[in-house]
């Protein structure tokens, strides 16, 4: 099919309460007390999601959305049949669509919400789309594939005045709340330094461009599923989930994991932008004496140092370590010889002026070093828990949604969601300085410009061009 500018007209806001259901499920509106039994919930109090991706991380996404009882499934679109199979034999009466512009310009009226949960370069101009409609929208991590896109929908959020949540469902755990009343508690002292790290990629990276040019699989629509990206021919393997090692399409494990893992010390240290970063960056030999280079490519690994200002929760300026590919920082002396650092291959460390404490990938189960301590210490419960922790996150969304705006608080909107975001693409630009000879010096970012004002040629990440049909009207 040929692309064209997607219709970003709001529609008009649809009444939860007295509009009926989507026709395509075939509802029909009774009164509780009539159909009522305790416990029953009408299906006008219902929140209709239009679900944008719905295989893989999509699928599980709908899935939970229904799960809590208070939202019906009203639509499902997804460029590859295949992958939606599940999906739409889960829910029959969804009606399906494959162009999620032609779901927005034909449905609008009839859906409350969006998930989006697609590749990151399709993120923002879905979930910008619908918050012009006026609905409510839930977005896969990392929110965005760029900077600039990060900044738009946060902004657009509170623009709309939709519900808005982004998909790291340890935002919604207790080990967050906890790690944050220990710091608030003064059991560590003043946090100066905090290391995160994970054992992606589990997905190829530092590698060339495959060569080959398979045939388009007929239930895949490959110019759909590039949607904001250059036009590249199909190859093998990058649809459903490799295309996260490539800079077109994803954002490396930075992208995947940090929106998981960094959420932690935005919370506990009230964390927002970040005035600079340095990276190094690991290498793959393609010959003796010879090292690839691969620009289309996330590296196999890097080692990133970010420094936030003093906020209000620190005494002083805050150093972030992030590594990947499997690189850890230095083992706490603290921790005993066979006590896990981390979860299987990530965690999250904090460094103190009293002491140290550590999470896993989610924040679950947090200890204080030595671990002995976690126990002995107790502090007063002083942030609400979010009921079913990580499958909570979801119903805390629909909650959120049937409330309203600026009723029911979510754990990780786009005021919070976006500087997180943000901070972490900031981190790749300088993993992808490297490409340009500017991988040795530490690069200082203006936050209000939205630029590195010591190495120009970087900021062309900040706000990649579109395909040719495709733009972000903010």
């Amino acid at each position: 099919m040929e692309n064209q500018d997607s219709k970003l007209s709001p529609g008009s806001r649809r009444s939860f309460i007295k509009n009926s259901a989507i026709a395509a499920a075939a509802f029909t509106i009774v009164p509780r007390f009539v159909l009522g039994g305790k416990g029953y919930t009408a299906p006008s109090d219902k929140l209709i999601v239009a679900g944008v991706g719905a295989g893989g991380k999509g699928e599980s996404d709908i899935a939970n959305f229904y799960k809590s009882g208070k939202a019906e499934i009203g639509f499902l679109c997804d460029v590859d049949d295949r992958r939606s199979a599940r999906t739409r034999a889960n829910f029959p009466k969804a009606k399906y669509y494959k162009d999620w512009r032609e779901l927005m310009d034909k449905e609008a009226k009839n859906f409350d919400a969006v998930s989006v949960s697609t590749p990151d370069h399709n993120h923002a101009i879905i979930a910008l789309a619908a918050m012009q409609r006026h609905k409510h929208v839930y977005v896969q991590k990392p929110l965005s594939h760029d900077i600039y896109e990060a900044r738009m929908l946060t902004e657009a959020a509170k623009k709309y005045k939709v519900v808005t949540q982004m998909g790291n469902q340890g935002a919604s755990n207790d080990g967050t709340r906890l790690l944050a009343e220990w710091y608030d508690n003064g059991i560590i002292g003043d946090v100066h330094t905090v290391y995160c790290w994970t054992d992606r990629p589990v997905w190829p990276q530092g590698i060339a461009w495959p060569s080959a040019k398979p045939e388009i699989p007929k239930e895949l629509s490959w110019d759909l599923w590039l949607g904001t990206a250059p036009y590249k021919d199909y190859v093998d393997k990058l649809v459903p989930f490799n295309w996260r090692g490539w800079w077109d399409y994803g954002t490396g494990a930075l992208g995947d994991m940090g929106c998981h893992l960094v959420e932690a010390p935005f919370r506990v240290l009230g964390l927002q932008y970040a005035k600079d970063v340095q990276a190094s960056v690991g290498s793959v030999y393609v010959d003796e004496f010879k090292r690839g280079i691969f620009p289309d490519s996330c590296p196999p690994s890097s080692h990133i140092t970010l420094t936030f200002p003093k906020t209000k929760k620190t005494k002083g300026e805050i150093t972030l370590h992030w590594m990947d590919g499997g690189i850890q920082p230095e083992r706490p002396e603290e921790l005993g010889a066979n006590e896990k650092f981390g979860d299987d291959g990530n965690g999250i460390l904090f460094i103190g002026t009293k002491g140290k404490m550590m999470a896993s990938t989610y924040s679950e189960n947090p200890l204080l070093l030595p671990t002995s301590r976690t126990k002995e210490v107790n502090v007063k419960q002083t942030f609400a828990r979010v009921p079913g922790q990580a499958n909570g996150h979801y119903a805390q969304w629909v909650e959120a949604c049937l409330a309203g705006y600026g009723k029911n608080e979510v754990s990780s909107p786009f005021e919070v969601a976006g500087p997180l975001t943000e901070a972490l693409l900031m981190a790749n630009l300088a993993v992808r300085g490297h490409e340009l000879k500017g991988g040795h010096i530490k690069m200082l970012w203006d936050n209000k410009d939205m630029r590195i004002t010591n190495f120009d040629p970087v900021n062309q990440y900040v706000k990649r061009n579109y395909r040719e049909g495709w733009s972000l009207n903010a």
